[in-house]
């Protein structure tokens, strides 16, 4: 009986320092597309360069741009990737090894190694950091396409996990550390705006403040030593400007400014 084939698509935006190395982690796939939202450096070409299909998509939040990703893909089983991650010769083979298996479950959360100024970080929530299920079948997961950012799942089926880490390093350097920080929080605030949620400068401080006491002391970030501190203060600003927009974004629709 042949093999079930394997399909990849890697999520990317303005990533060509990434995209290369995100690709050769997974050239052992039967089929691989660089979602790609219109970046305004190399990555597109660089992946075509490679050999592997390129579908723009406009970014309209990270459901829609995953649920787009899925539909790119032609193949029974679905890897996630993003550009920041690499896939490692030993969860390559687990992979493999599970789409084979008839009793294998319907998707796959994957564990991820994160580095961060050249060093592998242990603690503060960095390790094993989870996010939706990068394995899966495609006809039995979806994502809400509401989400704008911090996307959910919808699984209609079993969820298992994988035990080989992938490999992530998701800030190059502090540049984009901020320019991440500036994003996320904008697209974090209009998520939780959508939601009705309110907020105010006092609700950010707070926010701010329970947010590096939970990286730093009680998810042990503090064990990572001064990249620990550094980690849970950049969650802790990233945290204060959501709450911070949320505000604005509450104060503006007041005034009748925007709606």
């Amino acid at each position: 009986m042949e093999s079930p084939k394997l399909s990849v698509f890697i999520l990317a935006y303005n990533s060509e320092k990434k995209i290369r190395e995100a690709i050769q982690s997974v050239l052992w796939a039967d089929e691989i597309v660089v979602v790609d939202s219109y970046s305004e450096d190399d990555t597109a070409k660089i992946a075509e360069e490679m050999g592997v299909k390129v579908a723009q998509v406009k970014f309209e939040g990270f459901g829609k741009l995953r649920n787009s990703g899925v539909a790119a893909t032609t193949h029974q089983w679905v890897l996630s990737v993003d550009s920041d991650e690499r896939c490692t010769i030993e969860s390559k083979n687990e992979i493999l090894e599970t789409i084979k298996n008839p009793n294998a479950k319907d998707a796959y959360l994957v564990p991820r190694k994160n580095y961060f100024m050249g060093k592998w970080i242990r603690y503060g929530g960095w390790y094993p950091n989870y996010r939706q299920p990068q394995l899966f079948k495609r006809d039995k997961m979806d994502y809400p396409p509401e989400d704008l950012v911090h996307e959910g799942y919808r699984l209609k089926g079993e969820l298992g996990e994988l035990k080989c880490p992938m490999w992530q390093e998701p800030f190059l350097d502090l540049s984009e550390v901020i320019y991440k920080c500036d994003r996320y929080s904008g697209l974090s605030a209009e998520k939780l705006k959508r939601k009705g949620r309110k907020s105010s400068i006092l609700t950010a401080c707070l926010r701010s403040l329970w947010t590096f006491i939970r990286f730093y002391f009680l998810r042990l970030g503090i064990l990572d030593g001064g990249i620990g501190f550094v980690i849970a203060l950049t969650n802790a600003e990233g945290t204060f400007y959501k709450y911070l927009k949320l505000s604005e974004l509450n104060r503006l629709d007041k005034s009748g400014e925007i709606k």
